[in-house]
């Protein structure tokens, strides 16, 4: 059985240290994967319905969970890098003999490591798609966000556009133009490049999905000053809106979580 996501923070942090403080992931999956030896050998072959390796791909949504902390900075393309933050975490979990501070998670914890599963399992499905089939996900989640008119074009005639639609602005509305990539690596600054001059002069703005991720270069020039304006969702992204438009997942409330004062029974005139 594979580690979950909490267990594997601390060894991707001491992977990096152990790297210099950075690493590329390929460099990165064996030092971690070298910290669980319980790991057997058909755990780390298990793939996901895209074909993915679903050991790697835990690691990268524990990187990400880590970069959302202030662990690991993201900013270097295609380079992990531990942050001083990180490098004290391990610093302090070093003082106690490498444990952590035995504790019973939290509700809150558990709800925190419920819910990066779960988001990545809508990746997981996302990735499992065809590139036909993201496309028509794509129409929906529009249509979900508030557009109008969403529509997917002709695979024949498409002409670099995968679909186009109106979104409302007051009394106009806006003419978008959409992409689909199905990537396994991240997508570069020449796929933007080309979605931007298959609209330009046609629509106002385009939105561009991808299942991985946008190099640094592709972000920089998605909003161009004089150009058509590319919002970039990747992965992560499209899974957030999802959730917040409630698009094909349902938000459930546990229970109402009340925080007890310090002494309950102290009144106004104490």
């Amino acid at each position: 059985m594979l580690p979950k996501v909490k267990e594997i923070e601390v060894p991707l942090l001491q992977a990096l240290l152990e790297l210099g403080g950075q690493g590329r992931p390929k460099e990165v999956y064996p030092l971690v994967t070298n910290k669980f030896p319980q790991i057997r050998d058909e755990d780390l072959s298990e793939t996901l319905p895209s074909g993915g390796n679903k050991w790697t791909n835990r690691i990268q949504w524990v990187r990400q969970r880590l970069v959302e902390k202030g662990e690991v900075d993201s900013r270097a393309r295609g380079v992990w890098r531990i942050t001083e933050r990180g490098r004290q975490r391990v610093d302090d979990l070093g003082k106690l003999g490498h444990i952590e501070p035995p504790a019973m998670p939290t509700f809150l914890e558990l709800y925190e490591d419920y819910e990066t599963s779960f988001r990545a399992q809508l990746l997981e499905k996302l990735q499992s798609l065809s590139p036909r089939e993201f496309e028509q996900f794509a129409r929906r989640l529009l249509k979900a966000y508030g557009f109008l008119d969403v529509r997917v074009t002709q695979v024949s005639s498409d002409g670099g556009i995968d679909g186009y639609g109106k979104l409302r602005l007051g009394l106009a509305t806006m003419n978008v133009a959409f992409q689909c990539k199905k990537w396994q690596g991240n997508v570069g600054r020449p796929e933007v490049d080309k979605f931007r001059g298959a609209i330009q002069g046609e629509f106002e703005q385009g939105v561009f999905f991808a299942t991985s991720d946008f190099t640094a270069d592709a972000r920089n020039v998605s909003l161009k000053r004089g150009a058509v304006p590319i919002i970039l969702l990747n992965g992560e992204g499209i899974v957030n809106l999802m959730i917040e438009k409630g698009f094909g997942v349902e938000r459930v409330p546990l229970y109402a979580y009340y925080e007890q004062p310090a002494d309950f029974t102290e009144t106004d005139e104490d």
